[in-house]
């Protein structure tokens, strides 16, 4: 076999659905928009419509939110027919992997990797950030070098509190997909709570003259701010990763997929559109425009309540972010293409224990010990790659005759939406900056390396 058609070939649905036995299947629709919800819905409810409705977006920062929601449910309903029809770990890079064959399906796994590590090792940090803060406010002090990445010369050698969540995360996963499922939806109904106890409170101090002018920097300005607040819907794709463990996943993925961007659509709205009647949108740049606001009506109160709903947000999205790059991790293991060890499944729990840890390992390294600042760009444009060839793939997947999908759902006024969708992908890529790109591509370069050195030689498909 030559090197083109070793590159191009294709795995198995069957092969990938007899492996995939291993799993338990336990988790059924509400438990699938829980783990969207969670992912999605984190701190960026309380400080995007803030800060963008003051820089960009004015009130229209609503127009923005919509906008940005119409975007993503199109790539959303590409990945609910590719759920649908191939219910197996791994979203992207299985579903790659079938469709475009092996070496597009290893550089998709590899770009949802960086996505996965990166998120929640930068949220990690922020979780950190917010828990020493409300922990100081009853008196307790925390030392400086326990606070921050490796930074000698700034007093700080470990952020201690970013690992040790990190290390609960991967404990709550040991226990099994129905433990740790039970926990994000207590802390999902959490989450929403808080939002929803904002929004009861807000909406009695609007101030309709607040939304006047609705459109201060013009149209141009609501398509800028569509395009920032479109990263508040990452991760919705974890639905996916989920697919080998649910109940009758022809009808609960799509469900799970496009009902976690119905209900974060409508709470960012709505939060939006609450925050910006009650403080003009000229007052909004700040860290936390939420808190803010609710100080400006004399409710300091609920300020705490907020953080908390902040910690049980980044909480729900490092649970979900971690399962689905562990997923991911044992779908890579699984086809030989990273160390098999990693495609093992505990038999207790029926978990791939090995590949939870070495994900736990990565993402407490990145958040304990390195500045992130600078590379939380990479999680944009790793998302987009996958978005782009979900939506060009729905395409040869539909001319596959190998791969029924009589009662699954599939996108509406095909061919078109999913060429629109691809189209939409793109140019949202040419907006990130040059430093991202130039940035990914080393990343994609250390990807070919890995994939030319090891990954072709040990590949199940060898057999």
């Amino acid at each position: 076999m030559g090197l083109r058609a070793r590159l191009l070939r294709k795995e198995s649905l069957d092969r990938y659905l007899q492996q995939d036995q291993r799993l338990a299947k336990t988790l059924t629709a509400k438990d699938l928009i829980a783990l969207g919800v969670g992912a999605v819905i984190g701190t960026g409810i309380f400080i995007l419509p803030g800060t963008i409705a003051a820089l960009h977006s004015g009130p229209a920062i609503t127009v923005s939110f919509m906008i940005a929601a119409v975007v993503c449910a199109v790539a959303a309903m590409c990945y609910a027919e590719f759920s649908s029809a191939l219910p197996v770990a791994g979203s992207a890079y299985s579903y790659g992997n079938i469709i475009f064959g092996e070496l597009i399906g290893w550089l998709l796994g590899w770009a949802l990797f960086l996505e996965y590590m990166l998120s929640v090792a930068a949220v990690s940090t922020g979780w950190a950030a917010y828990f020493i803060s409300f922990i100081e406010g009853f008196g307790v002090r925390i030392p400086k070098a326990i606070t921050g990445a490796f930074d000698p010369a700034h007093g700080t050698y470990i952020n201690l509190f970013a690992v040790l969540i990190v290390l609960c995360i991967a404990l709550l996963l040991t226990t099994g997909t129905r433990s740790s499922t039970r926990i994000n939806n207590i802390m999902v109904l959490i989450k929403i709570g808080v939002v929803l106890l904002f929004l009861v409170i807000g909406v009695f101090y609007v101030k309709p003259a607040n939304w006047q002018p609705f459109m201060p920097f013009g149209v141009s300005g609501v398509f800028k701010g569509a395009s920032l607040v479109f990263f508040a819907y990452l991760g919705f794709d974890c639905v996916s990763a989920s697919a080998a463990e649910v109940k009758n996943p022809q009808k609960n993925l799509p469900i799970g997929i496009i009902g976690t961007l119905v209900i974060c659509t409508l709470l960012y709205i709505l939060v939006a559109f609450v925050l910006t009647g009650m403080v003009s949108y000229q007052e909004l740049n700040v860290a936390d425009p939420v808190t803010f606001a609710l100080k400006v009506v004399h409710q300091n109160w609920f300020a705490g309540i907020i953080s908390l709903g902040a910690l049980a947000g980044m909480f729900t999205m490092m649970l979900t972010m971690t399962y689905s790059s562990s997923r991911l991790i044992y779908s890579i293991g699984r086809d030989g293409l990273l160390p098999k060890a990693l495609g093992k499944i505990e038999t207790k729990h029926q978990t791939p224990i090995n590949s939870v840890k070495i994900v736990t390992v990565v993402i407490a390294t990145l958040g304990g010990f390195v500045s992130l600042n600078q590379l939380t760009n990479l999680v944009n444009i790793g998302t987009l790659v996958a978005f782009f060839f979900m939506s060009i793939g729905v395409i040869p997947l539909r001319k596959r005759k190998d791969i029924p999908n009589k009662d699954g759902f599939k996108v509406p006024f095909y061919p078109v939406l999913p060429l629109i969708s691809g189209a939409l992908c793109l140019f949202m890529l040419f907006e990130l900056p040059i430093e991202t790109w130039i940035a990914a591509g080393i990343w994609f370069v250390l990807g070919l390396i890995v994939y030319f050195s090891y990954g072709i030689k040990h590949s199940r498909l060898n057999d």
